[in-house]
């Protein structure tokens, strides 16, 4: 995300959630509090190093939170901050929006 002056919250909203795997990290983390391992097995075709990357931003802003467990083996848990899961549900509309209109457009969304 870049630091700095944005035209309008939407500019910055979109800029926060900006790229291929952040909003499927955010929908993953919304119904499930994974792993590491089993959140790369809800994101096909997620890199472990993007994986890694792109939970590190979300973080970094907030709406991720990361739990370490001192046990062995060590173990990590992922979960929506508040602010994480008011992100997913302003998404709503957005993906409500989109299985509304693109079909039309020739593009296939699936039910999950």
């Amino acid at each position: 995300m870049k630091k700095g002056s944005y035209v309008c919250g939407t500019d910055a909203a979109m800029d926060a959630v900006g790229g291929k795997w952040k909003v499927l990290i955010l929908w993953a983390l919304y119904h499930h509090a994974p792993r590491f391992g089993e959140l790369r097995r809800l994101i096909p075709g997620i890199s472990e190093k993007v994986l890694v990357q792109q939970l590190r931003e979300l973080e970094a802003i907030g709406v991720v939170h990361r739990e370490v467990y001192e046990e062995l083996p060590l173990r990590v848990e992922y979960s929506l901050t508040p602010s994480g899961v008011a992100l997913h549900e302003a998404l709503g509309p957005l993906g409500a929006w989109a299985k509304e209109h693109l079909p039309a457009a020739g593009v296939e969304i699936a039910h999950v």
